[in-house]
């Protein structure tokens, strides 16, 4: 149960006192953008010698490795006690960082699912012309241990891809435009994260009403999109004036529409029933006849499960395969029963049943 006192709130404090005032296994999701120790020596400059608005605030700057790799660690531990046995973890960086959090989030005992390559559209360019243009940023998801049963909205993202598997290389534009939030002509924040960017990973590793932690909330992406897709959030900013903006930023954003906030059932989610069990369970009885969708082919349902037509006996999906002279064919799609007067797809039992489970 969440916490009201944490529901839907943002804090300004420091992330690693205030996670420890946060009860145990707390969160269903956490995205963290910490500092990411650039180590800029001195000023960047264009070619006309006009000055780049690069990161150079305080919050971003470490002593050196050690006192960095200590930080981390710190709030990496306070992270990973108020997440969920089945949650998992986001964290964003850069080369100067993401791989010594990433060495840590493995000797936390994190397991790491996936690294993701956020392509940005549009980049930087590299002024100097001394290396190539830093055009990516890295992000790492990871699950609370080994065993987590973690959320992963596979059937949404492919949607969200024309139906293609949703891949690690994401290419989305850096944030710009009325969204990148200005204070007199200038960047309220140098890294303001871009919301289709937390859209994507909101959706992917949780559901409506979960809870969402970020404990580097920034100007407030990570609690604006969870707030528009129906999850509940807590954020932790620092900074002052980046809790301001954050805070103002969330009064203004609308909740979707609630019944736009439903996505497909995630396949892997839901009880697997193998079609024998329909037989098993007196679903359907053996010797019933099932059709393809135009009846002009017909097989008789054997009291093991497999099917027979003419001399072929298998599964519903070989069978199936083998009449369409494919390598395999989604047989509870293919087949259909007769109901009445009309004939009615084997999956529609199969939903029936999944319903007592």
């Amino acid at each position: 149960m969440i916490n009201p006192k944490l529901k839907n709130k943002i804090i300004n404090g420091d992330s690693i006192k205030e996670l420890k005032n946060i009860p145990n296994e707390s969160f269903d999701l956490i995205f963290a953008d910490p500092p990411y120790n650039l180590q800029l020596k001195k000023e960047l400059s264009r070619p006309d010698t006009s000055k780049v608005d690069a990161v150079n605030d305080k919050w971003d700057k470490f002593e050196d490795f050690k006192s960095y790799d200590e930080f981390t660690s710190r709030w990496l531990l306070e992270c990973k006690r108020v997440l969920k046995k089945d949650g998992t973890i986001w964290v964003i960086g850069s080369y100067h960082n993401i791989f010594r959090v990433g060495s840590k989030i493995q000797d936390m005992g994190f397991w790491i699912l996936n690294d993701v390559i956020w392509n940005k559209n549009n980049p930087m360019p590299n002024f100097r012309g001394t290396r190539f243009t830093n055009a990516h940023e890295t992000l790492i998801w990871a699950s609370k241990s080994e065993n987590s049963k973690y959320t992963f909205n596979y059937q949404s993202l492919k949607c969200l891809n024309d139906d293609l598997q949703m891949r690690s290389t994401w290419n989305l534009p850096i944030c710009n435009g009325n969204e990148r939030l200005k204070n007199n002509g200038k960047k309220v924040h140098s890294t303001q994260k871009p919301e289709a960017l937390l859209h994507r990973i909101i959706l992917a590793s949780s559901n409506k009403n979960d809870f969402v932690l970020d404990p580097f909330l920034g100007s407030g992406t990570t609690a604006v999109v969870s707030k528009k897709l129906g999850r509940n959030y807590l954020g932790i900013e620092k900074e002052k004036k980046y809790f301001e903006a954050a805070e103002k930023r969330v009064k203004n954003t609308k909740l979707i529409e609630n019944e736009l906030l439903d996505t497909l059932q995630n396949n892997r989610s839901k009880p697997r029933i193998p079609f024998g069990s329909l037989v098993e369970m007196g679903v359907i009885k053996p010797g019933t006849e099932i059709y393809d969708q135009k009846k002009k082919i017909n097989a008789k349902i054997l009291v093991d499960g497999s099917i027979k037509y003419q001399q072929s006996e298998g599964s519903i999906h070989k069978v199936a395969a083998k009449i369409i002279g494919a390598e395999s064919c989604n047989g509870w799609t293919f087949w259909h029963y007769q109901s009445g007067n009309s004939l009615r797809p084997i999956d529609e039992l199969r939903q029936r049943l999944r319903t007592s489970y």
